[in-house]
């Protein structure tokens, strides 16, 4: 048998009232385009330019051990989603029950904080696109309607918001796929009014090897979102089963999707022309003689960066709703509406974002963009380490018999679990070491810090 909830561990049982119960609106179909959808978003469109220009060529190197990063972090999510019944609290309940409570607070209010400054930041990025085919109205007035227009999604029934992150999430794939396409036409000599320059000129690594590891925190966003299939679950049907599965295949089909793009984008694009100014991919297009075609791209890339944030809210929402239902958060935001969403939390929450955004207006837009980015990968990262900590506890717990009678076990346990973690921190301690990125060690640490020490300080007095 596995083992018993342990008693004691910052859980309670919540009452199965209408007003507590999610709307089961999420079919199969959803769970992995909304997981994607908080994945292929401006982190992949516009950050990939900038980690382009840092490491060069190989920059495909990087992507490889981040799609390493995500298999290995998804198969500990699937292995602890698998053995216990998912629910919404997913990995900040697993942190409560095998780390410490305290540790669980800390990681949920972190974890919320990490998409509380992604968002504004794929709104920015929003902004800035469409602020280049209407330069009349300026870029925050875009990112504000932005999170305006995610908010009404999120406060409708969650099928709505199901259905509406499925096609937008599909368009921006539509969009990786004909840029293959492109790449590989323009390649091999069928399209482009010149032929790319030559791959290696100025060889693999041009910096070195070093800004691989440095700028892995920032390139680590492109894959952080994937963790979203599990605050999913108590509105997924069929959740048992399906949630281990999705997270199982989100790992390959990310790798798909950011690794092939990227080879083609190395192959026929020079890196020192990459950057945050605009999306590396549609730059590619348009220097190949074809600016409409990138204009109609970078449309797409839009839809991409409000699926991204669509996703985002929700997942962010979820973690509150979650936090505040295991008593680490206020007891007023675990009430849901009508249509099974809990719209208080989303209000909160909104009201957070709405400040980072105003916040982001006495800054240049870019410059805000690259400093949010490093932050939500600095918080994501820890949320990421957690899961597979959880994991290896877990793990450890059971007997061998017990252990052989999981549906869903990470291979070569526990030395893929060990990797996965220490690759993690070495990846978040190297941004010390980096000027441009050392600013969300400033954000990060207190972010994880502050909520643990209000916990411990809370339970002694109670």
């Amino acid at each position: 048998m596995l083992p018993p909830h342990p008693k004691g561990r910052g859980f309670r049982t919540v009452k199965k009232m209408k007003e507590d119960v999610f709307a089961r609106g999420i079919k199969s179909r959803h769970a992995s385009l909304i997981a994607i959808g908080g994945i292929v978003g401006s982190s992949f469109f516009l950050g990939t330019g900038y980690i382009f220009n840092q490491i060069g060529p190989f920059v495909f190197l990087a992507f490889i051990l981040g799609a390493v990063i995500t298999f290995l972090t998804m198969e500990c999510q699937a292995e602890l989603a698998g053995a216990e019944e998912p629910t919404h609290h997913s990995f900040v309940a697993y942190a409560s029950k095998w780390i410490s409570p305290a540790w669980a607070c800390g990681v949920g209010w972190s974890y919320w904080a990490n998409w509380i400054v992604y968002i504004p930041a794929e709104c920015i990025a929003g902004g800035i696109l469409t602020h280049s085919f209407v330069p009349s109205v300026p870029t925050y007035a875009w990112a504000m309607a932005f999170g305006v227009l995610i908010t009404y999604f999120n406060l409708k029934k969650v099928k709505f918001f199901a259905e509406t992150s499925f096609w937008l999430t599909l368009a921006q794939l539509l969009f990786l796929g004909a840029f293959c396409v492109f790449a590989l036409l323009v390649f091999f000599g069928f399209l482009g009014d010149h032929k790319p320059e030559p791959f290696l000129a100025e060889g693999a690594f041009p910096n070195g090897v070093i800004p691989l590891f440095v700028n892995m925190v920032i390139l680590l966003v492109n894959f952080q979102g994937a963790e979203i299939i599990g605050l999913s679950a108590s509105e997924t049907e069929n959740a048992k089963e399906e949630v281990p599965k999705s997270l199982k295949k989100i790992s390959l089909q990310i790798l798909t999707i950011y690794l092939v793009p990227t080879i083609l984008l190395a192959l026929v694009f020079p890196w020192q022309k990459a950057g945050l100014g605009s999306s590396v991919f549609t730059t590619a297009i348009a220097s190949f003689g074809y600016p409409v075609w990138a204009q109609a791209f970078t449309l797409l890339i839009i839809l991409g960066a409000l699926s991204c944030a669509n996703s985002g809210l929700y997942a962010t929402v979820r973690s509150l709703h979650a936090l505040s239902s295991m008593k680490m958060g206020p007891k007023a935001l675990v009430k849901l509406n009508r249509h099974g969403t809990p719209v208080k939390a989303t209000l909160v929450t909104f009201a957070a974002i709405w400040v980072v955004l105003i916040l982001s207006l006495y800054f240049p837009p870019e410059k805000i963009y690259a400093y949010l980015l490093a932050a939500s990968g600095f918080t994501g990262s820890i949320c990421w380490i957690s899961i597979c900590f959880s994991q290896l506890r877990f793990r450890k717990s059971l007997s061998p018999n017990a252990q052989k009678r999981l549906p869903f076990r990470i291979p070569l346990f526990p030395y893929l679990t060990y990797f996965a973690i220490g690759i993690q921190v070495f990846c978040l301690f190297v941004v010390a070491y980096s000027s441009d990125l050392r600013p969300s060690l400033y954000f990060g640490l207190p972010a994880l810090i502050l909520p643990i020490l209000i916990y411990k300080l809370k339970t002694n007095i109670i």
